[in-house]
């Protein structure tokens, strides 16, 4: 009887362990590429990786956050937007090449603080655009993700609205990446690269778990902590119509989307969700750019999922049509510069 009992528990926990993985296997994946005429899907994650690994990678509640935000919160005038002529396509990596952050690909690790990489990326970003490339590094995920209580819970999620208000309120100090030493202080989550096997580093690994906010710089200890912040003087989120001159006069912003079980499998094209994907959670990505492929509109987006992942660590989403809901969830803020 006991032996029966640990043969069906094996049994049982092999087949939940197949049905988190499904959407991640070959025969899925080549049900979508029958299925998808404006993209490619391809294989990004081992096809044993936990559906609970992929759902760590989200976090953000922007989509949800901009449906409830009020009117007054959307940015729709700026002297900036006048007489601004919109080009058909549009990539910040080229207009501001000297701004080294806006094409990185950073690696947000085991940890759901996709929303802290979305803002913080492309504050820096913009933050270089008006400095004209005086400043021109990153600005800590680490500070934003752990630091921002009222932004939500770190690795398990945060709104990306209440990020550039904290730049607003507190600022934020400069950071790189894991163990680079750059900036006041780097990211202490470790990346989730995939090994020579093509297995996911964290793969079945536990989340980790909230760093205890640090409130000194423990990277570049030249720098002093109180004096190493940077400011937006606001905070906001942006109509359709507003997104492309917003980006043309300050600099990529930050956007939301909801995740379907065929996005993790994205490698080129302009993503559309596919009929029967299912729901998986909230993402904030940092938007760059966009143009048109064979006829379909896209906005191109920059992940923080490592260079492994998609079209070298970006991806195209159909433009105009609210796809996943990214159309209307955007958010952004405008540096202070002194």
């Amino acid at each position: 009887m006991a032996r029966l009992l640990i043969l069906l528990s094996v049994v049982l926990f092999s087949v939940y362990q197949t049905e988190q993985a499904h959407f991640l296997e070959k025969n899925y994946i080549d049900r979508i590429n029958e299925e998808a005429t404006t993209w490619k899907a391809g294989i990004n994650f081992d096809p044993s990786t936990p559906k609970e690994d992929i759902i760590k990678l989200l976090g953000s509640t922007g989509v949800e956050s901009a449906k409830k935000a009020s009117i007054d919160q959307f940015k729709t005038d700026d002297d900036a937007y006048e007489n601004v002529w919109i080009p058909r396509t549009f990539d910040a990596r080229k207009k501001w090449r000297h701004c080294r952050t806006i094409g990185e690909v950073r690696d947000q690790g085991h940890c759901g603080s996709c929303w802290a990489f979305g803002t913080s990326s492309a504050f820096a970003d913009r933050l270089c655009v008006a400095t004209n490339a005086d400043f021109n590094e990153l600005l800590s995920a680490e500070e934003i993700t752990f630091c921002c209580h009222t932004c939500g819970f770190g690795c398990h999620g945060g709104n990306p609205i209440k990020a550039w208000e904290y730049f607003s309120k507190h600022g934020l100090v400069t950071g790189g990446n894991y163990k680079s030493g750059e900036g006041c202080e780097p990211y202490r989550v470790p990346p989730c690269p995939r090994d020579e096997d093509g297995k996911n580093t964290c793969s079945g690994k536990p989340m980790e778990k909230n760093h205890r906010c640090t409130r000194m710089c423990y990277g570049n200890q030249d720098l002093d902590y109180g004096d190493d912040h940077r400011y937006t003087r606001d905070y906001y989120y942006l109509t359709y119509g507003t997104i492309q001159k917003d980006v043309m006069n300050y600099g990529p912003i930050e956007a939301s989307f909801d995740v379907y079980d065929d996005f993790p499998s994205y490698k080129s094209g302009v993503y559309v969700k596919s009929e029967n994907a299912s729901y998986l959670g909230g993402h904030a990505v940092k938007l760059i750019g966009w143009g048109e492929e064979n006829g379909t509109p896209y906005w191109l987006m920059v992940n923080s999922w490592n260079a492994q992942w998609g079209d070298k660590g970006l991806f195209k989403i159909r433009r105009g049509t609210n796809e996943c809901g990214i159309d209307n969830s955007t958010t952004a803020g405008v540096p202070v510069t002194y």
